[in-house]
């Protein structure tokens, strides 16, 4: 995967390779109060078989902008600008019908609660046998031995018998895993997984990921997670993309952003993580505030008003002056929004020794 270093901009050599590339998306919602900017600008790339994750606080943008990929915000007043290309078709551009037919077929979604995503009147396996029928003319009989063999395949014991049950009937992880069984059942080349392990218990969550992952293996496809968890990150993903204010503030493969992060946002949420190998009174170190609001956002850069690091920027650039994505100091395809010099070895000399102190260097 790669990202712009100038809003909205790809690299062209990029961009015949890349199966999804998602370029300056803006997604507005007009209110009685103002314009919410859920999505300012947004741009990646995923190629297949590879995972991308997206994290940030709630309110950043991850689920809108994932949302928009599937059409889901067509019919609403939303304003969306830029472009989704999937497989080198805009997805913003293409009629209604032909994005009901590519929902499901080529572009699936696994949504956070499967509870309120299944319908409660009607069978598990007929529901997922639907979503199998709505792309494929075949008879209903032939749709539900498809619908147990998904089931079956997402390890549903006894899966014949259970979809013939509702979903209040199934537990927190067996709901998932059906979820998962009808985002599959088509074999989408893209899967989008909104927060796939809230609620459920770690041996549960750590199930799912496993089946993801062996899923991914099996179908070649590629996968975006939207988690609050860098656990699941770090598990998961290959590269990992940070939201705040509906923009990316960094970017990095999943190795380099968790070791060698740039931005302070970041650096915050590693620090609100506990460690298991910290002293039983160590303290977490959350980050100070509250989201802006994306009604009228901060001037400059909008995570200023939580930052502990702007005065180590000369002037006022961090209140005045929205920061470019720029490459960090590796040079390579790390990307950070961020005034600040020196970021590594800020992190190094004043972060790292408080969240991990063990990795930190002993003087020779």
């Amino acid at each position: 995967m790669t990202l712009s270093t100038d809003e909205g901009t790809l690299a062209p050599s990029q961009l015949p390779s890349s199966f999804l590339s998602v370029r300056d998306l803006k997604v507005h919602f007009p209110t009685v109060d103002g314009i919410v900017k859920a999505t300012d600008g947004l741009s990646f790339e995923l190629e297949r078989g590879k995972t991308l994750g997206i994290v940030g606080e709630s309110g950043s943008g991850k689920s809108v902008s994932s949302s928009t990929i599937m059409g889901l915000h067509r019919g609403s007043n939303a304003q969306i600008s830029g472009q989704i290309l999937l497989n080198g078709t805009d997805l913003l551009t293409i009629s209604d019908e032909e994005m009901r037919q590519r929902r499901g077929s080529d572009v699936a979604m696994i949504f956070q609660d499967p509870l309120s995503s299944m319908h409660p009147y009607y069978k598990v396996g007929d529901q997922i046998a639907e979503a199998y029928r709505a792309h494929h003319q075949v008879s209903k009989k032939v749709a539900r031995a498809r619908a147990v063999e998904m089931l079956d395949r997402v390890g549903i014991p006894q899966p014949d018998r259970r979809a013939d049950s509702y979903p209040h009937q199934f537990s927190g992880g067996m709901r998932q895993r059906a979820m998962i069984a009808m985002a599959l059942i088509n074999d989408p080349s893209l899967l989008i997984a909104d927060e796939p392990t809230t609620a459920l218990d770690v041996t549960v969550q750590a199930q799912i990921l496993d089946l993801l992952q062996d899923l991914q293996r099996d179908f070649d496809a590629a996968i975006i997670i939207i988690t609050h968890d860098l656990g699941v990150v770090a598990e998961m993903a290959d590269d990992v993309l940070v939201m705040y204010a509906g923009r990316c503030v960094e970017y990095g493969s999943t190795n380099r952003l968790l070791t060698h992060p740039e931005m302070p946002y970041t650096w915050g949420l590693l620090s609100s993580v506990p460690d298991i190998a910290a002293p039983v009174d160590a303290k977490l170190i959350p980050v100070r505030g509250n989201p802006p609001s994306l009604l009228n956002p901060p001037a400059g850069c909008a995570f200023n008003p939580r930052c502990d690091h702007s005065s180590k920027v000369p002037g006022d650039r961090c209140f005045v002056e929205l920061p470019e994505l720029t490459p960090g100091r590796d040079g390579g395809s790390h990307l950070k929004r961020c005034h600040l010099e020196n970021p590594d070895e800020v992190y190094a000399e004043e972060i790292l020794p408080e969240i991990a102190p063990d990795l930190v260097e002993e003087p020779r």
